[in-house]
């Protein structure tokens, strides 16, 4: 059996489980926007594999161009049932599994999508070099979230984060740190985007040649 680190926290499973039916009611008009934007790093002069990581209710499908081929995945069945009358106008798989264990063959995907999925898992770490794992060299993971700078103190954030991170979301999560867990990644863009730039729209490229930052 593939190890399933998301199981290791049943409440944020059960949680999710729980709001899928209100998730779209509280982020979907306020995100929407930032979402389409985000969506915009795709290519849209030719076919790729696209991996959405994380698909939750399916709130990117609507947004995406639908000329390329994807895969939806997500950790939670409700979320992903949520998720699948959205994709009729694509040609999309719906694969119920963890971001952080991804069941892909390594570069098997163009271009990787993870958005406010990084700063939900218990390892972001993880999620991030499964992705990159999974990225053909050449391809791109286009991210949305929120995220704390290096030193940024944020004390009601930190604060808050230890109830917060076991049953919605982590609020603790620095990018830069959890860039190194992918080195051989790329920034290409990383721009504020809402909250005074606590989420972040960022584009990262897999090289050709691998290179590893000093």
């Amino acid at each position: 059996m593939r190890d399933q680190p998301y199981r290791r926290n049943p409440l944020l499973r059960m949680s999710y489980s729980l709001i899928a039916p209100l998730y779209d009611l509280v982020i979907e008009r306020p995100m929407r926007e930032s979402r389409k934007n985000s969506l915009a790093a795709l290519p849209t002069h030719a076919q790729r594999q696209v991996l959405i990581s994380g698909a939750g209710t399916g709130l990117d499908l609507p947004l995406l161009p639908a000329l390329h081929r994807y895969t939806a995945l997500d950790f939670n069945p409700a979320m992903l049932a949520h998720a699948v009358p959205r994709g009729k106008h694509l040609e999309v798989d719906f694969v119920l599994g963890d971001s952080m264990d991804l069941p892909f063959a390594d570069a098997q995907f163009d271009h990787v999508v993870l958005h406010l999925i990084v700063a939900v898992v218990p390892e972001p770490q993880r999620c991030l070099s499964e992705a990159a794992r999974v990225l053909k060299p050449g391809g791109t993971i286009i991210l949305f979230d929120k995220f704390l700078h290096p030193e940024q103190r944020a004390p009601l954030r930190r604060l808050f984060n230890g109830l917060t991170r076991r049953f919605a979301t982590r609020m603790d999560v620095v990018f830069e740190e959890v860039l190194r867990a992918a080195p051989e990644l790329q920034v290409l863009s990383d721009k504020p985007v809402m909250a005074n730039g606590w989420f972040r729209g960022i584009v990262l490229q897999k090289p050709q040649e691998p290179t590893r930052r000093q």
